[in-house]
């Protein structure tokens, strides 16, 4: 926190500060939200975060959708990296219903995942660069973000709101030539990267813009539930794949990236190894893929998991069965349920209690940029305008994500 913040008593000659609103329309925003700023000059003496600009219902709609038809408001949340968030409902489904996943479908669900941690820290670290004046940075890896797209869309033909996935596992198997864009990207990507980084992790500039600026104590992170690579800027080496394992993340071999300072330069650099480790896992997942049967993806669930279009437009059977999952005419248990997984902003949890009904009795989602945006206004005061600016860049804030 930054605690050389100015002072002022009923007698300062200093008794008229400027109100300026950044946001919920303004571009250095990234989103649609809105800080009421009380200014000294180009400082900040305090603020007032508000949101619900979008505000779109989403936990009260799911409680009319069985669900499938759940799915596509995941991936409206963060839809910087939609697939973490529709894999991540698909297994909370999985976890009430008690199915058993394939390890081939938990593999290509780690690289479809960690993909989508690339792509999400891409957008952070290169605003951030934006932010300080480096447009050269941003413009050139921002590219291979497009590369991760031209993936999914060959995956199930959807780029950034994906719908990806079906309960049990995957929708259909990944091609040759999903297979072939992956190892292209393992093979370019890292140099791009490194080239990204040898602009950035050095220069002068950058790191009298980034460095010191928007410290954050272990404590106060802890203390406004920070989670993901925020709070690890921090040093504390909290990550969900690790704590909590899900779709055999047991089964790789990474590192937690951790910081020190907590500052926006930690965070920048948390994110950029987070990105090493991905390519990391993702190259562990195709080789362990070599050693599972071909052909599996997805479980042996039919009362759940969707039939194929083929055999929908040709069997009755299939049909049905398709219009039973479709519209929740099969029961579900009544139970509680949490299950997180590792967004690209921190855990993303999700809550829900079923009664046995065709939709969720309640359903909540933990969604990091709501829980991480909480001290920004705090975290604000003292600090000029142009540092607020580059803060906010770095914690990524999602504006689906923080409204839902």
């Amino acid at each position: 926190m930054n605690n050389n913040q100015p002072v002022y008593t009923d007698n300062d000659p200093q008794d008229e500060l400027v109100t300026l609103n950044l946001g919920p329309t303004h571009p250095a925003t990234h989103g649609v939200f809105q800080n009421i700023l009380q200014m000294d000059g180009e400082r900040i003496v305090s603020g007032v975060s508000t949101i619900g600009y979008i505000h779109r219902a989403f936990e009260k709609i799911a409680e009319h959708r069985p669900f499938y038809q759940i799915t596509p408001l995941t991936d409206r949340l963060n839809y910087c990296s939609s697939p973490i968030n529709n894999m991540g409902w698909h297994m909370t489904v999985e976890k009430l219903l008690n199915i058993q996943i394939p390890k081939r479908v938990d593999y290509l669900r780690v690289i479809i995942m960690e993909l989508s941690r690339i792509a999400d820290h891409i957008i952070c670290n290169t605003i951030i660069a934006q932010d300080t004046g480096a447009t050269t940075t941003f413009l050139y890896l921002f590219q291979y973000r497009e590369h991760i797209y031209e993936i999914f869309e060959e995956i199930c033909g959807a780029r950034l709101t994906t719908n990806i996935g079906r309960i049990g596992g995957l929708e259909r198997d990944f091609n040759e030539v999903a297979f072939a864009k992956i190892n292209k990207f393992l093979k370019e990507f890292p140099v791009a990267l490194k080239e990204f980084e040898s602009l950035l992790n050095r220069n002068r500039i950058f790191i009298d813009r980034t460095k010191g600026v928007a410290e954050v104590t272990a404590e106060n992170a802890l203390s406004y539930s920070w989670t993901g690579p925020l709070l690890r800027a921090t040093g504390i080496d909290y990550d969900v794949r690790v704590s909590e394992p899900y779709s055999s993340y047991q089964d790789f071999d990474f590192e937690i990236p951790v910081g020190t300072s907590g500052d926006v330069f930690d965070r920048y650099l948390v994110r950029n190894e987070e990105m090493w480790q991905s390519v990391r896992i993702i190259e562990q997942a195709i080789e362990k893929l070599k050693s599972e049967p071909k052909g599996i993806f997805h479980a042996d669930v039919p009362d759940f998991y969707l039939p194929g279009k083929e055999e929908v437009y040709n069997n009755m059977e299939a049909l049905i069965y398709h219009f039973k999952i479709v519209m929740g005419e099969i029961d579900a248990p009544k139970a509680e349920v949490y299950h997180a997984v590792e967004g690209g902003n921190g855990e993303l949890g999700f809550y829900l209690i079923n009664d046995g009904g065709r939709s969720p009795y309640r359903l909540h989602f933990r969604r990091p940029s709501f829980i991480n945006y909480q001290m920004y206004a705090k975290m604000s005061e003292g600090m000029l305008l142009s540092d607020a600016i580059i803060n906010m860049s770095s914690l990524n804030i999602i504006a689906g994500e923080l409204d839902a």
